[in-house]
This record gives structure tokens, sequence and C-alpha cells, in this order.
């Protein structure tokens, strides 16, 4: 067995820099820990394989935002009709609106609503720049721009300058974390967020890429080499020999069976800005469980130095500002 440390990293270029696809990849690769066999031209080949298959939970690991202006107010009033509540939606004036979304939400309103014309207008734009994406739903026809919208998808650059209370509502961040099972537990709770999780189903720990060994996260309850301490790890020792065991003559899913909350897992978060501010606030008091606030102080300072109108008031209630 080997114990790690909790870690966390910020994966933000990828949305700087606008790699979308590649963004998508790593996220769904995580899930099986195939990252090795990430290429230059790999991405696309990925994610059709992905939705052939409708596993698009994967493509909730990007997200697009679009400013849209109408000729008349009724047309949003019939888009939100249908209730699209997986998109953010804001009113700017009388017939501007911004719309954020991942993915997959855009791929979901094509289903549910396609007769809609600001649908029309957003799935003719993402099929024409993100064909991989799109290219399965699109009508025979192709989509038809409609007549009394205006749709453009907005840049990085654009959304850093938008107002604070449309920034943290329309701005996404991606971050990996390696934590034990029983903080993922908890973290997945969280609303509105994407998630996609280092999978046990498919990751066998007995082959020679993870070592041949199992891994667990330090427990921060217990110093090493007090009698707490050897006790846990003496379980962790037991647990992986019947997990190995049981790989001899089972599936990787059957003998994840035996496995504890220590186990270490690498899990990947997607979020709104607004949503990360609610997770930190809540996961750094001194009320949290201490191993998930463990992770979430490491990562406040992080977040802090990128985004400091939203995070830092959070770290001077913490009394952790310098």
């Amino acid at each position: 067995m080997k114990i790690v440390d909790p870690t966390f990293e910020i994966l933000d270029e990828y949305f700087t820099s606008e790699r979308v696809l590649e963004q998508i990849e790593l996220a769904g690769r995580i899930c099986y820990k195939s990252e090795d066999k990430i290429t230059e031209d790999s991405a696309g080949p990925f994610i059709k394989r992905i939705i052939e298959r409708g596993h698009e939970s994967v493509l909730e690991m990007g997200n697009f935002v679009f400013d849209i202006e109408v000729d008349s107010e009724n047309i949003m009033h019939k888009f939100l009709e249908k209730n699209p509540r997986f998109n953010q939606i804001d009113k700017i004036e009388k017939k501007h609106f911004l719309i954020s979304g991942n993915p997959r939400s855009f791929r979901d309103l094509a289903r549910i609503c396609p007769e809609q014309k600001i649908v029309k207008a957003l799935l003719g734009h993402l099929t024409d720049e993100f064909p991989v994406l799109y290219e399965d739903l699109r009508p025979r026809h192709g989509w038809l721009m409609p007549d009394g919208v205006a749709v453009r998808r907005l840049r990085p650059k654009e959304i850093e300058t938008l107002p604070l209370d449309l920034f943290i509502r329309h701005r996404t961040v991606l971050v990996k974390l390696v934590i034990n099972r029983a903080v993922s537990h908890e973290l997945v709770r969280h609303r509105p967020a994407s998630y996609l999780q280092e999978s046990q189903r498919y990751c066998r720990y007995g082959e020679a890429r993870f070592g041949g060994e199992v891994h667990y996260i330090r427990p921060c309850f217990f110093k090493e080499g007090t009698p707490e301490f050897e006790l846990w790890k003496r379980a962790m020792e037991e647990a992986e020999v019947a997990y190995l065991s049981l790989l001899k003559t089972s599936s990787p899913q059957a003998a994840r069976t035996v496995l504890p909350n220590s186990c270490k897992t690498e899990i990947m978060v997607n979020a709104t800005l607004s949503e990360w501010a609610h997770i930190l606030r809540l996961r750094t008091s001194p009320a949290a469980d201490p191993s998930m606030r463990e992770i979430m102080l490491m990562l406040l300072p992080q977040m802090v130095k990128r985004f400091p109108k939203v995070f830092g008031p959070i770290e001077e209630a913490l009394g952790l500002s310098q």
C-alpha cells in the first residue's frame, strides 16, 4: 500500500486558452486513469466515442457564455417557459441577455426544445464552431438561423470584464482534487456543479500502472507513530490484501466492495465562481469535516490569488489574510 497526501490543481489555463475539447478529454480520462493516451489530436475522437456511448456527463467539464439580443422579449419568454434549468441566464437590459452552460446543457436544449428560436441560434453557432460536440444533433437541413435573434459567444477576455455579479455567475473554474473517498462523497452534494471521478469500477489497482497497490490518503486525525495511526494503517493493509486477492477471481467493481473511505481518489470539479465561493465558505468553517477542511484551506489561498474580489472576503472572515 502507499500513503499519499491530499493535493489539488486549478486547471484554469484550459479556460483562458479556450482549449475546451482538450479540457473535456483530460477530465474524462481521469475516470479511467488513461491520461497517458492523450495526444495532440486525441480529444476529438475521444469525445465522439463518449457521445456514442451516451456518457455525456463528461461533456459537463467545459463552459460556454453567450451574449444574446432579441427583437422581442417574447422570444426569451417562450424560451424560459421550457425551463432551461441547467443554464445560467441573466437579463442585461430589456432585449439583451447572457446565457451560459456546459456543452451538455446545450445538447439537452437541442433535444428538449429544438423549435425555439434561441436554441436554433445557439446550436447553429455551436455546431459550426464545435462540430464534434453537436454534429450528431444537426437537423437534416441544418440549424436555420432564425429572424429576431443574434448570438455571440464571449471570449475569455470578455468574460473577465463582466460586472462582478455577472462574472461570478458565468465564469467557471475546473479543479482537480486528490482526496479520500469520504471527502468526495460530501463534495458531490454541492449543486450546481459538475463532477468526474476516478472509477473504482474500471481501475484495477493490482496492475503495474498503479504500482500493484492501493493508494490511501494520509489521515489528518491520527499522528504517525501513535497507536491510533498504527491501527488505521493495519486496517488499510488488510483491506488491500483482501482487494488484491479478490481481483484474482473477480472484476474491479466486485473487488472494490472491500475498499475503505480512506482510498485515494481523483475528482474533477467544474463550478461557477459563485458555487466555489459557497463551497469554500462552508467547507473551510471550523465546523466542517476535518479532512474536507484540510484540502479546502489548501485551495482557498490560490483561489484568492486568482480572484481576490470573490474569495478575499472568505479568507478575511477566517482571519487568514495578511
